[in-house]
């Protein structure tokens, strides 16, 4: 398929050729090389990337491998109907359609953005299908796939460009507005909080800075944090704070936030990142519960672990199955000035105890290597070899001192041994063991979609050169982990119902078969099934209350409003 609309013909690239086929030139461009071994020489790769215009040699039209070979060019804002494919894939389309009806977010979106609502709404789209939020590379999802946008318009990257520069901060804090205000504050609720770092290959952003990224690729990052409701599994809101402000100073200001959406008869269920004194009589004032895990090693908890070492690990009573793991519940307070009694779960995990004893000796192992390597040289060494080392030096403390070896603690080291395999979760509400881990566990949804976020839509590191740009994908982000979270929730639970465990249902598996359902162009200008549904596909469906009946007549549908657009273009 060929543009109707003319781009110069890249002849400032190596690789460009030209081939006369039956009286029409096209333009090939060679993307590659490999070794012909009949020809003892290697031989170019090429590709048709469009036809010589006959009334401008030096312009061409351009095919969809134009698109992907150079995807910086500069093409119209709107593409042409014909610049679309004659096949196109329909069934991770309908199942996002569906979930965007379902939380009326076409409905919020449109009354936000206006005109343009349908391209966000498939900017939100390709993120979760192509795994992807560079916007170069939207007009080639946009070829082969129906479209949210007014008479499915195929736009160009530089409007994709333009649009997102378009939307505005107000547009965001809005959408999280009405979004919170659907929710019924009256029930109570545990909210997940979690953050992460992004790193920004970013131009003039004032929101970047130089911070603790947990993936340090020496750039500036930002802060990225979701609230998550864990009983409704939905991510409620979002926030974009500088790199170098740490977990701990946000906590206070997000809670805040939860109180101005209404939220008032809820618990916080926190990574330890979070925790300080100053959090947990933050949340007392306001009247939150909360969760959350410490590791048994740190010392805050390792008195409580040492205490209950020994009573609970091997007794069947305290045996939580659903985890693998013992658990055992005390109650006391958390510091010497606290009003109440918070409730220690202490837990216990061989699995666990390998690992990180493992991990432990590893450690230890390179640091007695690095040193041994060091020997008899000058070495300044930080407190983390003095933890597990006595370093003996020569001359210490003089001009000439060097350091000469590192005698290990072996009581220091045996007691960390001691304490793998535990950790501890501290709720500010009376529960049991098992109750408080099922909490806690209910943070696997929010770190999911982190993992979302970062693997699935293509945003581990954000590509943009404005202010306005960076809020605008951080927001379609959001909204695209709205809906991708609510098809793994649905997956999830129909796997639950099945005797099975079945590897097509994750997320990536389950739009990967759906994206194999595909309608194709007939002479008779309609579309039509390529083919009947699969038994993979039609299980896939069924978590979305969809079946062969329903995909057929929304391909019908789609098939009926695209000749209706390309009548109306002609």
């Amino acid at each position: 398929m060929y543009m109707k609309s003319t781009v110069k013909i890249p002849d400032f690239v190596k690789g460009i050729s030209r081939k006369k086929i039956k009286g029409t030139t096209y333009v090939y461009f060679a993307y590659g090389r490999e070794y012909d071994a009949d020809k003892k020489y290697t031989v170019p790769k090429n590709t048709s990337i469009g036809k010589i215009d006959d009334d401008n040699p030096d312009m061409m039209y351009p095919n969809s491998n134009y698109l992907k070979y150079f995807p910086e060019a500069v093409l119209p804002d709107e593409l042409s109907f014909a610049y679309r494919s004659d096949c196109l894939r329909i069934g991770s389309f309908i199942v996002i359609r569906k979930v965007m009806t379902e939380y009326h977010l076409d409905e919020i979106i449109g009354r936000l953005i206006g005109k343009d609502s349908g391209l966000f709404l498939d900017l939100a789209a390709y993120a979760i299908i192509c795994e992807n939020n560079a916007g170069q590379y939207y007009p080639d999802y946009a070829f082969n796939h129906p479209l949210f946008t007014d008479a499915m318009k195929v736009y160009s990257d530089s409007k994709v460009s333009d649009f997102i520069n378009g939307i505005t901060r107000d547009q965001s804090i809005a959408f999280q507005n009405e979004w919170n205000e659907r929710r019924d504050h009256r029930e109570k609720i545990y909210i997940s909080y979690d953050s992460t770092n992004k790193n920004s290959q970013a131009g003039e952003i004032d929101f970047v800075e130089f911070g603790h990224p947990k993936d340090d690729q020496g750039v500036p990052v930002f802060n990225f944090s979701i609230a998550y409701d864990r009983d409704n599994s939905e991510p409620l809101f979002y926030e974009e704070y500088p790199g170098s402000i740490v977990d701990v100073s946000q906590l206070q200001l997000m809670l805040e936030k939860v109180k101005g959406y209404g939220y008032r008869n809820v618990g916080f269920i926190l990574d330890r990142g979070y925790f300080s004194k100053e959090n947990i009589h933050y949340m007392d004032k306001c009247g939150y519960e909360f969760v959350i895990m410490m590791k048994g090693m740190k010392d805050l908890v390792r008195e409580i672990v040492l205490e209950c070492k020994g009573k609970f690990e091997d007794r069947r009573q305290c045996s939580i199955r659903e985890y693998k793991v013992s658990g055992l519940t005390i109650k006391k307070q958390l510091y010497p000035s606290d009003q109440d009694n918070r409730y220690f779960h202490i837990y216990y995990s061989d699995r666990r105890k390998n690992a990180e004893r493992e991990a432990l000796e590893a450690k230890i192992d390179k640091m007695s290597l690095y040193l041994q390597e060091h020997a008899g040289k000058k070495l300044t060494l930080g407190s983390g070899f003095s933890k597990y080392f006595d370093l003996i030096y020569w001359h210490k403390g003089q001009p000439d001192e060097k350091f000469m070896y590192g005698r290990e603690r072996y009581d220091v080291i045996d007691e960390e041994i001691s304490l793998c395999g535990y950790f501890v979760i501290i709720t500010s509400e009376k529960m049991t063991a098992e109750e408080a881990i099922d909490l806690y566990k209910g943070r696997d949804a929010s770190e999911k979609l982190f993992r979302g976020d970062k693997s699935y839509l293509g945003n581990k590191s954000i590509r943009v050169y404005s202010n306005e740009s960076f809020h605008a994908k951080i927001f379609i982000e959001f909204v695209a982990l709205i809906i991708r979270n609510r098809i793994y929730k649905l997956l999830k639970e129909h796997m639950a119902h099945g005797k099975h465990k079945m590897n097509y249902l994750t997320v990536p598996a389950a739009i990967r078969e759906l994206e194999k359902i595909e309608i194709i162009r007939q002479p008779d200008h309609n579309y039509r099934l390529n083919y009947a549904l699969s038994a993979v596909q039609k299980d896939i469906l069924k978590a979305f209350n969809l079946t062969e009946s329903n995909i057929r007549e929304q391909a019908s549908g789609i098939s009926t409003d695209l000749q209706s657009i390309e009548e109306e273009a002609s």
